[in-house]
């Protein structure tokens, strides 16, 4: 009960940044004593929420810290389902596992784990995401599609599709998406997306969206080797980005982009994912289980693989690791 309390005040008190509301008017719209509301005030000055009061005039809001909490997404959620359960860690190994164990314990779909570290950050192929504290996004989605084992690799390519379009609605970025599902900005990554999901014969239990996104990060916060390849959100646009309502964006594109795949089918998640592509057209290198195949890259198919065009035909290619220069 105290955390909703907690929870709404910070709400109203944003909903009215930057003017004053009353100590009555506060304790009427939260639903509890005006002692309360200066006990939670108290609070959130703790944690680093600059809160003005005056007599008869109340409070007002004056800084809010750069934190993704549920009390801070909540004011900019416009999503029916996804962000709507929320577990917040400031540092963890990594979302991706607390989402899975969330998962088996029955989380709702929608759901979302998220955390202002990661420690152990996972990428794709095994390899390891770095996530300095506070300066991006690290979360992890929980889905549980009514679709066959066969159609999943379609929702990795949604995925990017709808949290490519989130930053885009929010920052106006040049992102393009490189297969099957990193964003890149001029060339450099700044977000990755890794799926994983659990299941039997041919029925998934839950999938788990895992994205990560440089936002505020700096070249400092970066070890050598990614200072030449990684960039971020903030880096591209000159300007420091306020975390949870790029969240809440995000959020809202996956819903929608999610619905119209359950509604429609992958072919309208296909023609969005190919515009926004940086590849098509392009000769690129990808790297399989199989060994090296080089060609042009055309389209997806009806499934989601990428087709290659080559001397020896066109391969539709499932699994790989891409390599394209931008010119």
């Amino acid at each position: 009960m105290a955390s909703s309390i907690r929870d709404e005040l910070l709400k109203v008190l944003i909903e009215h940044q930057p003017h004053f509301l009353s100590g009555e008017e506060i304790s009427r719209r939260v639903g509890c004593s005006r002692a309360a509301i200066w006990k939670h005030i108290e609070e959130l000055r703790h944690e680093g929420y600059e809160i003005e009061a005056k007599p008869r005039n109340g409070y007002r809001l004056v800084y809010r810290p750069d934190r993704v909490a549920p009390e801070e997404l909540a004011p900019h959620l416009q999503t029916k389902r996804f962000g709507r359960h929320i577990r917040y860690e400031y540092s963890t190994p990594s979302t991706q596992t607390l989402a899975h164990q969330w998962a088996r314990e029955g989380a709702p779909e929608g759901a979302v784990v998220i955390a202002e570290e990661q420690v152990q950050g996972k990428g794709r192929m095994g390899r390891t995401w770095h996530s300095p504290p506070q300066t991006g996004v690290w979360m992890s989605l929980i889905l549980r599609p009514p679709i066959s084992l066969a159609e999943a690799s379609q929702l990795t390519l949604l995925a990017s599709v709808g949290v490519q379009q989130g930053i885009k609605r929010v920052t106006g970025l040049p992102i393009q998406i490189k297969w099957p599902n990193d964003l890149l900005i001029h060339g450099k990554k700044v977000c990755g997306i890794l799926t994983e999901l659990r299941g039997e014969q041919d029925q998934i239990h839950y999938m788990i969206i895992g994205i990560g996104i440089n936002v505020n990060t700096t070249s400092e916060h970066w070890p050598e080797e990614l200072k030449k390849i990684a960039t971020s959100l903030a880096i591209e646009s000159g300007g420091h980005l306020h975390r949870a309502t790029l969240i809440a964006a995000i959020l809202k594109e996956l819903e929608e982009v999610y619905q119209e795949y359950l509604n429609s089918g992958f072919r309208v998640i296909k023609s969005k994912w190919e515009q926004a592509a940086g590849m098509l057209g392009k000769t690129i290198t990808a790297r399989t289980p199989q060994g090296l195949i080089t060609g042009v890259a055309e389209r997806l198919n009806e499934s989601g693989a990428l087709l290659i065009r080559t001397d020896q035909g066109v391969i539709p290619v499932y699994s790989a690791d891409i390599d394209w220069k931008e010119i």
